[in-house]
């Protein structure tokens, strides 16, 4: 079974007469978060959507369908009417949605202060591995939809040739053009340069098995499947500098014991909920961000754990807590802005009485 990083692996689409991706309404309704009597309601009274019908006489979803409907429903859950929202076509939407996520940024600012800002645009250092893709990179309306300035290196035909060229450089994140993944893919590209092996690393792909993408996915790596126009590209690359560029800390940044932990703003249930509510959009990085915050805040807490059971090691396990909490808050901000650019609305904060140390690490 192939995967693709722009749907979920539940909704089994259909394939339109154009080629496009449809989806019944039973994987509609999951994607929603919704029932399915609900769906049709929403359908015969308001409109909201007009999905064809199948042969056997089932309704069929298009994607722009989808997005509409998650828009809708994300937005009926903050209080806005469904009868208000109905007539407003997929702009207007998202000017509401921006509207309500600006008001409830400003308000967070209040409560959260000291906030960390994204750091200022620098050029990202972005290593390309497939002459083709590194061409592609090269037109420029591709580069300005990006959104920052982008200084490419390479490309290169694989990774070895990228890690002797490359040896000694400051890299920001790797992108491989690998039309077929396999298993044991990542740790072949490891072994082949393992200059880059910390790296961030994204792949643009064609096939895969499901395996494979669930075993990259959980060893960071983000996954894009082909073809996608350039619009598509840039956007998840976009996503992708927002990300890299909110985990870098300024320069000459330095983790003092005496700085104050920022307690956590969102718990685990908090961010699930988020990081479904981004899955049925093109572009992932909220999910992936959600997801990574809720893998720095376990770690806190257990360096936290540490720290305080074994004395001898309680200095260094002390550190890597400082560094965790620094990281999810950067981490935390780096979703607001994600979330801010995709229109999307962010979870309820924690009460500001209450410390990110209550979470139970994982074991």
């Amino acid at each position: 079974m192939m995967k693709s990083s722009s749907s979920l692996p539940s909704t089994q689409p259909s394939t339109g007469t154009g080629g496009e991706s449809l989806h019944r309404s039973g994987a509609v309704a999951r994607m929603l978060r919704m029932p399915v009597a609900t769906l049709r309601v929403w359908e015969r009274r308001y409109g909201l959507a007009q999905p064809v019908l199948s042969p056997g006489g089932q309704r069929l979803y298009s994607a722009d369908d989808v997005r509409r409907l998650a828009l809708i429903k994300q937005l009926s859950d903050l209080g806005h009417a469904i009868g208000s929202l109905a007539p407003l076509d997929m702009l207007q939407l998202q000017r509401v949605a921006s509207t309500h996520a600006d008001a409830l940024a400003a308000t967070r600012k209040g409560e959260h202060p000291d906030a960390s800002p994204l750091p200022s645009a620098r050029a990202w250092r972005l290593a390309v591995i497939g002459t083709a893709l590194g061409t592609r990179l090269q037109r420029p309306a591709l580069l300005r939809r990006i959104g920052r300035p982008v200084a490419l290196l390479g490309p290169f035909e694989d990774a070895a040739q990228a890690s002797a060229a490359l040896r000694g450089s400051a890299v920001d994140a790797l992108l491989v053009h690998e039309p077929l993944l396999h298993e044991g893919w990542l740790a072949a590209i490891e072994a082949a340069a393992p200059a880059l092996a910390g790296v961030p690393r994204a792949v643009l792909y064609r096939f895969a098995a499901e395996p494979v993408c669930d075993a990259l996915a959980t060893a960071g790596t983000a996954l894009l499947r082909e073809p996608q126009p350039d619009a598509v590209v840039a956007q998840w690359l976009h996503g992708l500098s927002i990300v890299a560029a909110a985990s870098q800390p300024p320069a000459n940044e330095r983790v003092r014991s005496d700085e104050p932990v920022p307690p956590r703003r969102w718990d685990d249930a908090a961010l699930g909920e988020f990081a479904g509510l981004s899955s049925t959009i093109a572009c992932e990085c909220p999910r992936h961000v959600a997801e990574l915050l809720v893998q720095l805040s376990h770690f806190e807490a257990y360096s936290a754990e540490c720290e305080h059971r074994n004395t001898a090691d309680a200095e260094i396990h002390g550190y890597l807590r400082r560094v965790a909490s620094g990281s999810r808050a950067r981490f935390e901000a780096a979703l607001e802005h994600v979330a801010l650019h995709e229109g999307l609305m962010l979870p309820p904060s924690l009460p500001p009485s209450r410390p990110s140390s209550h979470l139970s690490p994982q074991p």
